[in-house]
């Protein structure tokens, strides 16, 4: 990918009860696991460990830039596969997705009010 024809996205996984930082980082480890299956370059953002939590790589705990093409669909299939693994999560997790100041939070929601939120965030972005 050239510079000029490549987006970002910056992911942040969060949980919504109370889960330790080594919860945190196996869910991270895994949600990256996915994503590097996709035709992206990933970068861990360093994060804090939650207040009670313990200590833990701070690279794995936080964020998540994510480069793409432009061009190729790349975003909705990434976005996708964020829908699909938060899907299969016993927890609950929510994971943000920001583009240029503009952001979206993925959480388990009605498949309809998820489609139409993600269809609208795919569209201001594709």
């Amino acid at each position: 990918m050239t510079e000029s024809d490549t987006r970002s996205a910056l992911l942040r996984l969060e949980a919504e009860d109370e889960a330790d930082a080594e919860e945190l980082d196996r869910l991270a480890r895994r949600l990256r696991g996915e994503l590097a299956e996709l035709d992206v370059d990933l970068r861990a953002v360093p994060g804090e460990v939650p207040p009670g939590g313990k200590a833990a790589d701070p690279v794995t705990i936080g964020s998540l830039v994510v480069a793409f093409s432009a061009a190729g669909g790349v975003f909705p299939g990434l976005v996708e596969t964020l829908r699909e693994w938060l899907g299969r999560q016993a927890g609950r997790y929510k994971i943000t997705v920001t583009i240029d100041g503009d952001t979206v939070e993925l959480e388990r929601a009605t498949t309809a009010e998820r489609r139409q939120l993600i269809d609208a965030f795919v569209r201001r972005h594709a």
